[in-house]
């Protein structure tokens, strides 16, 4: 059985209230805006999810951040996982992510997670985005029991739990 219903259509555009910024599935002719994005904000996000995925790598390039979007988009078409770039109006700069996955670890059946660039990190932007996530999983979502990691719980916590077998 499939963590999503057969039917499931996954939303394409979801605009975040209160700004000039959207959500939409990331695509590998991203790279060109991704990989600054994450490069430029590395040491946050290495500190938020690098115990957990080892990602940003401090050695990461363009080609293997290319590689990975092209994962990511190959994910999100076969519905196995998503990953929303948070996208200016143009989308001439990417401004963030949003990953919503099948579980990893026991007591959910959907983790998400998020993250902006240090530009946005503590602003106005980040806070619509905050409030924006659960309200959009709750109702835009089929889930049941959503875990929003980092945020329910640390991710040393989400480390601590069991994996799913």
């Amino acid at each position: 059985m499939s963590w999503l219903p057969d039917d499931f259509v996954h939303p394409v555009h979801i605009p975040v209230p209160g700004t000039d910024l959207h959500l939409r599935p990331i695509r590998e002719s991203d790279t060109a805006i991704d990989y600054p994005a994450v490069m430029g904000s590395r040491e946050r996000l290495w500190e938020i999810f690098g115990p957990a995925w080892g990602w940003p790598a401090e050695t990461m390039t363009y080609e293997a951040d290319r590689v990975d979007l092209l994962r990511h988009e190959k994910e999100i078409a076969a519905h196995e996982s998503f990953n929303y770039a948070l996208l200016n109006e143009d989308e001439s700069a990417l401004l963030g992510c949003v990953y919503i996955d099948p579980p990893e670890r026991v007591g959910a059946d959907a983790e998400i997670s998020w993250w902006v660039v240090d530009e946005l990190a503590g602003g106005a932007d980040e806070r619509a985005l905050d409030a924006l996530v659960p309200e959009w999983i709750a109702v835009g979502w089929p889930f049941e029991r959503p875990r929003l990691v980092g945020r329910d719980l640390t991710w040393q916590e989400w480390l601590a739990l069991p994996e799913l077998p």
